[in-house]
């Protein structure tokens, strides 16, 4: 987590005063469970609220005490006493140090997913502008790198709309998993503490009770958040992509957006390229990073070890800091994204209307020619077209020229059974189809 790819709002929850504060409250909500049931005084509870909520926590403090004590929690509770003085006696009973760093974490990950779906729906909502915007933009589709048949950008933009729909999804599903607070003492029996004060502190931090704990939240918890994470960052991977691609000079149908003043090269000048999208690919590569950790945390020593903790304090924040960093910059890239439609049609263009190659196969075959013989007929005047471009870079035999000229194939179709295959409007008939079926709109 570096300052240049994170955003100070996500950075927030993650700051030790964010962490400490979080410690505070479930120790004040559970000192309030506890005075209820009669556990400690009434007042020694709303001592802790009155002069904990009052103070300001010393990092300093609680660093030097941490420095001899080699505990975080007791480093905390310390310093928590020097602040509220002989009621801070009534601080933590019955609790263990996991029901405080699993509860916060999990609030945590709660506070920054609300962050993260925010972001999806910035994200989402560009889409959806782009994807109207080209609804009816024919540009050539791609499988293997190679020209395929039309489709539109919209349908590209679409596309993308989607995925990230589905991320959305599985994020709420993750945070809904993720939720859960544990107060449950040492081994997670209760012993020590009632099963009612879980259930006011999960309340009070908007969190559901975990049904079983044993000394820690379970980590299957925590594997699938972060492989929910690792999912979205290779969904902005597979956009960044595109746009990548898209952007290469002998392609060139859309690029980032290149600011006045902006600088490609420190070497040439005329360079323009896809910093921001490479950018992302590689920030990808960092949150796909905490998925295999996460998974490994799952199976701890009996019911607790720390082998978890470093772990979790690193990706935890790194994580989600730069996820949110990057969603937010996929979302400026679509927003300004330089769409060239007329490049698009030149691209298509240049291969001399193979694109339409699948419709006279199909043609040929309705017309009694087996398909393998169709194949053929089709794929050897293709393949002269083919030949013309390799040599100069743009078609100079025309598709529909040599098969009106071929015998064999004009002895199933005539010209104007030809012709009509070669409609572009022919490959966009079912884009309304398909944006009703993403976005519910005709």
């Amino acid at each position: 987590m570096i300052p240049r790819y994170s955003r100070p709002d996500m950075v927030a929850i993650w700051s030790p005063e964010t962490k400490f504060r979080i410690w505070f409250e479930i120790e004040a909500h559970a000192c309030d469970a506890l005075a209820e049931l009669e556990v400690i005084p009434k007042e020694a509870a709303k001592t802790i609220w009155e002069k904990g909520n009052a103070a300001t926590f010393d990092i300093d403090r609680i660093d030097a005490i941490e420095r001899e004590t080699k505990h975080d929690v007791i480093a905390f509770l310390t310093h928590l006493a020097e602040i509220v003085g002989p009621d801070a006696r009534f601080v933590h009973q019955g609790m263990t140090s996991s029901d405080v760093l699993d509860t916060c974490l999990n609030v945590q990950l709660v506070r920054a997913t609300d962050l993260l779906l925010a972001d999806l729906d910035d994200l989402l909502a560009a889409l959806k502008r782009r994807a109207f915007e080209y609804k009816e933009t024919v540009c050539i589709g791609r499988s293997h790198g190679i020209h395929a048949e039309p489709v539109t950008f919209g349908l590209k933009m679409a596309e993308a709309y989607a995925e990230f729909d589905r991320c959305k999804t599985r994020l709420l599903n993750a945070r809904e998993e993720i939720a859960t607070c544990a107060i449950s003492g040492a081994v997670g029996t209760f012993a020590n503490i009632d099963p009612r004060v879980e259930e006011h502190v999960a309340k009070a931090m908007g969190l559901k009770a975990e049904p079983v704990s044993t000394q820690v939240i379970p980590r299957d918890r925590h594997a699938m958040y972060f492989a929910t994470l690792g999912v979205i960052a290779s969904s902005i991977e597979r956009v960044a992509t595109e746009v990548r691609h898209l952007q290469r000079t002998e392609v060139l149908e859309a690029e980032e957006y290149f600011s006045k003043g902006q600088k490609g090269s420190s070497a040439m000048p005329h360079k323009r390229n896809p910093v921001l999208t490479e950018n992302l690919t590689g920030l990808a590569r960092l949150v796909r990073m905490s998925v295999t950790p996460a998974m490994e945390n799952v199976a701890l020593w009996h019911e607790r070890d720390i082998s978890h903790s470093s772990v979790e304090r690193m990706i935890g924040p790194d994580t989600t800091v730069t996820l949110d960093f990057a969603l937010a910059r996929l979302t400026g890239v679509i927003d300004k994204l330089l769409v060239y439609p007329e490049r698009m049609i030149g691209n298509m263009d240049r291969l001399g209307g193979l694109v339409h190659s699948q419709r006279i196969l199909l043609a040929l075959t309705q017309a009694g020619s087996s398909r393998e013989d169709a194949y053929r007929l089709v794929q050897r005047n293709a393949m002269k077209v083919w030949d013309s471009y390799q040599v100069s870079g743009d078609a100079k035999v025309d598709f529909l020229t040599e098969l009106l000229n071929d015998e064999d194939v004009r002895e199933y179709l005539s010209e104007e059974e030809i012709r009509s295959r070669f409609d572009l409007g022919y490959h966009t008939k079912n884009v309304d189809v398909i944006f009703e079926r993403v976005f519910g709109e005709s």
